[in-house]
């Protein structure tokens, strides 16, 4: 069997897309739902009334049927028959509210049937001035509630029904077939809802690509962090390691005729402190950028916080220190990442509010360390305005303060000024010990 052509399989496609459309779905029953009540307009209005205002759209449909009926009624006076006449032109309209293709396909069967019922040589047809509108109102509903393939084969069925009636009634009617009118006005009308569609699609879309690009920022943002902790982690553990590998090597030569077994114990931890290094250097080295560079001096500790205090207060934010408790030696670590954690928040003062002043605690506490870094609310007159910001700076903190089982808060003081509070968790010596790193 040859394969068929495009021509064929487009073809193919467009009586697919009609089947499915208008005949598979004629009959599906679609409610439609009321309207949300948390939009500007209702969610200031009375919770009773709110009930009411969510069935808008129904009023709407229903009011728009009316309309139809009465236009109707205001051109024919026939008694009962105008009165089955309206209600047969009421009635697709108000089917819109449940099966909206089904409606379209009734409102099509009601036209030749309303249009015989008011036969008049001198009115209006194929479309009746009533039915002309109740048409266009379940053409325009049913293309709302359904996409704009569908709101096109209506229109197209629409003008293939117009142009088949009028070999039937030319002869019958004095007055001109109005099917380019019905045609020209629902092709605007469905041009708008089309569009309408098109922009909402488009609307959708944008706020579909803005929150997964905003997770996927924020996920980026905290593998660089996770990246950079890893590396100054790498860096505080390399020295260490290094330090035992060398001092293991240079013991025996600092005891005069050493055992056998002393110096073999020291051959082992030698051996066991440079496979780890190596070890080391290798798992952690794959998250070194390619132009990355080991700093030469030791990284920073809070001996060196006066030092930052001081650049602070260069760059134009007065910041105080004040230390509480026994100052003491901490793991390196603990001490790495309390200097970033004071270095971020006071980047994060100067940045969001310019010309406050700023103070760190710093509380050496049993079992811890515990910071606080608070600034003032920005003075209304400041001639630098406010950085915005993305957050970035408290992901990090968060992550340095998780790496190291700690508890950290940031968020606004009651004055208008920002805080952040961190404890850093410290294993205690044991008894005996020399207080230092644990």
């Amino acid at each position: 069997m040859t394969a068929r052509t495009p021509e064929l399989r487009l073809a193919a496609d467009v009586l697919k897309g009609l089947r499915q459309d208008l005949f598979l779905d004629a009959l599906a029953y679609r409610p439609l739902p009321p309207m949300r009540t948390d939009g500007p307009l209702i969610r200031g209005l009375p919770r009773r009334v709110r009930e009411y205002a969510a069935r808008t759209p129904h009023a709407l449909v229903a009011a728009a049927g009316t309309v139809a009926m009465l236009v109707l009624w205001a051109t024919r006076d026939r008694g009962a028959v105008a009165v089955l006449a309206g209600l047969l032109v009421l009635a697709p309209v108000l089917l819109t509210l449940a099966r909206p293709v089904g409606a379209f396909w009734l409102s099509l069967a009601v036209a030749p049937v309303a249009t015989e019922m008011l036969d008049d040589s001198w009115s209006d047809w194929p479309w009746p001035a009533g039915v002309f509108v109740g048409h266009l109102t379940v053409l325009v509903v049913v293309a709302i509630r359904t996409r704009p393939r569908t709101a096109w084969w209506m229109w197209l069925l629409t003008g293939v029904y117009s142009l088949s009636t009028d070999p039937f009634l030319a002869g019958t009617h004095y007055q001109p077939a109005n099917t380019a009118q019905m045609l020209t006005t629902s092709a605007v009308l469905l041009l708008a809802v089309t569009v309408w569609h098109i922009r909402r699609t488009a609307e959708r879309q944008v706020t579909a690509e803005q929150t997964q690009t905003a997770q996927e920022r924020s996920r980026r943002t905290l593998l660089e962090e996770r990246t950079t902790i890893a590396r100054e982690l790498h860096d505080v553990v390399a020295h260490h390691m290094s330090v035992v590998a060398i001092q293991a090597e240079a013991a025996p030569y600092r005891v005069e005729n050493p055992p056998p077994e002393l110096e073999k114990a020291f051959v082992t931890i030698r051996e066991n402190a440079v496979a780890a290094l190596t070890e080391l250097r290798r798992v952690l080295g794959v998250v070194r950028a390619e132009d990355y560079e080991v700093p030469d001096a030791p990284q920073p500790t809070l001996a060196d916080l006066d030092a930052l205090l001081a650049n602070v207060r260069g760059a134009g934010l007065p910041v105080d220190k004040v230390v509480t408790g026994a100052v003491r030696e901490l793991p390196q670590g603990v001490e790495l990442s309390a200097y970033r954690i004071v270095q971020e928040a006071l980047s994060n003062s100067l940045r969001h509010a310019p010309g406050a002043g700023a103070r760190v605690e710093i509380g050496y506490v049993l079992g811890g360390l515990g910071l606080r870094v608070v600034n003032d609310p920005p003075p209304q007159l400041s001639l630098v305005k406010p950085s915005p910001g993305a957050g970035h700076g408290l992901t990090g903190m968060r992550e340095r303060v998780t790496m190291l089982d700690g508890g950290m808060t940031a968020g606004p003081t009651e004055d208008g000024g920002y805080e952040v509070t961190v404890f850093l968790p410290v294993a205690t010596a044991p008894a005996g010990g020399t207080g230092g790193e644990a």
